[in-house]
């Protein structure tokens, strides 16, 4: 039971008793947002990386395909 009030004693209660529970879940809701953020953190990582690879790759093959060139252009001259 709250102090005694002016207000009805039951409405005094349900508010203690929601203030209570807000308090309550306060841990669980802020794990839940860790989590959350830590998803959404390793998901961007996983994402760049796949991006990284992929941007590699196009470089990798640009450069092969420019010393092919060199090298076709070499023997041609010969």
């Amino acid at each position: 039971m709250a102090f005694p009030t002016a207000a009805n004693s039951k409405v005094t209660d349900s508010i203690t008793q929601a203030n209570l529970e807000v308090l309550g879940l306060a841990p669980a809701i802020a794990m839940g947002e860790l989590y959350v953020a830590t998803s959404q953190a390793l998901a961007n990582s996983a994402h760049n990386a796949t991006y990284n690879q992929q941007q590699n790759y196009i470089m990798a093959d640009a450069a092969t395909k420019t010393g092919v060139a060199l090298l076709n252009k070499i023997t041609a001259q010969m």
